[in-house]
């Protein structure tokens, strides 16, 4: 047999994810559900589309784009009919698809409100990828739309869907670490000329709302408490034409009800890998990288105990899966999803007033 690179990168992909155990349950066994990719960009088609495909009940069965012949190569390769090739102007008619139960939202993020709403309108549950949009009331209105067309809207934290970030919340839940003192978290990187992240209208603002979510995000479900003080400070140091509408390096301060406080940096101007650390009465636990999409890596240090260091592997699919199956399992069961659109809209509320801090 004459294995291509990508065929052994797929059979490498599906032992890795065999690692872990399925969310499904028995009685969910042959059911699935059908995902309409709306922007066939990096994420998507680099990563949520292998992940769905490594999945129990998922399975990519439609497809709008802009790029014809793009979404026809796309098509070819997930076996999707060329009669679920949709462009954007004939988005709606997803309605009468009925292959489609589910849209998978990857545009740029101030589009995310626009194409989620008319997708449950269309009689679609969402799955959004975050942010879940650029202002608070467009939040309000994603809900607002999936409760009346009684559809689920599912916000794609997946890093809340990685192992390892389960493993640290548990951690921290069930006392290992004593009571959490201190968070410190970054993430940033050097954004190129011409993109569209630097553009206000489409970006909705810099690299808070780009990758600093992240850290914010993490800080709200390690700690499971909502920030009740947060101060923000935002600037440019590079001249070049890049950041003339939104901030190049943003850091914030927060304290929770606990009495726990947390550090965050983000910047478009220079490379932060993404971490996380908890300081805690008992001992520190530490993730780096933490936000990425494989090779995370958790290390943790306790009083009189051997330290713990565990990665998750250089090609772990361990975080679009299980994420693409549990808004599965929440159609299928009628459950709430673990990080709905009142997830996403805490963290806009959260984000606009680190914006008016600064």
């Amino acid at each position: 047999m004459n294995l291509t690179r990508r065929d052994l990168a797929r059979l490498t992909a599906a032992a890795a994810f065999s690692r872990f155990p399925r969310l499904g349950r028995s009685q969910d066994s042959g059911r699935t559900i059908g995902y309409c990719i709306v922007g066939l960009g990096r994420i998507s088609m680099q990563h949520f589309m292998p992940g769905a495909r490594l999945s129990q009940y998922s399975k990519v069965t439609a497809l709008v784009s802009g790029h014809r012949d793009k979404a026809e190569r796309m098509a070819a390769e997930y076996h999707v009919p060329a009669k679920s090739i949709y462009s954007y102007e004939q988005y709606d008619a997803i309605a009468q698809n009925k292959d489609i139960d589910a849209v998978y939202i990857a545009l740029p993020n101030s589009m995310h409100a626009e194409y989620s709403i008319r997708g449950a309108r269309a009689g679609k549950h969402v799955l959004c990828e975050k942010p879940m949009c650029t202002t608070v009331a467009d939040a309000e209105a994603m809900i607002e739309a999936s409760r009346r067309a009684g559809k689920k809207l599912m916000i794609a934290y997946r890093c809340q869907y990685e192992p390892l970030h389960q493993r640290a919340i548990r951690m921290i839940r069930d006392g290992t670490l004593g009571k959490v003192q201190a968070i410190e978290s970054s993430f940033g990187f050097n954004i190129g000329s011409g993109e569209w992240r630097t553009t206000r209208k489409l970006g909705g603002g810099g690299p808070l709302m780009d990758v600093g979510i992240y850290c914010l995000n993490a800080c709200r479900y390690l700690t499971g408490e909502e920030p009740a003080e947060l101060k923000g400070y935002s600037s440019v140091t590079d001249h070049d034409g890049r950041f003339a509408e939104v901030e190049e390096h943003l850091s914030w301060t927060m304290k929770f009800p606990s009495g726990a406080v947390a550090a965050c940096n983000t910047s478009y101007g220079v490379n932060m890998p993404g971490f996380f650390r908890v300081h805690g009465a008992k001992g520190m636990l530490h993730m780096e990288p933490a936000f990425n999409y494989d090779g995370v890596r958790l290390s943790v240090h306790l009083e009189d105990k051997p330290p713990i260091d565990t990665l998750s592997g250089d090609r772990d699919p361990a975080q679009f899966p299980p994420q693409a199956d549990h808004l599965a399992e929440c159609i299928f069961q009628n459950k709430e999803p673990k990080t709905p659109g009142e997830e996403g809209l805490r963290d806009m509320k959260l984000m606009t007033a680190i914006y008016r801090s600064c």
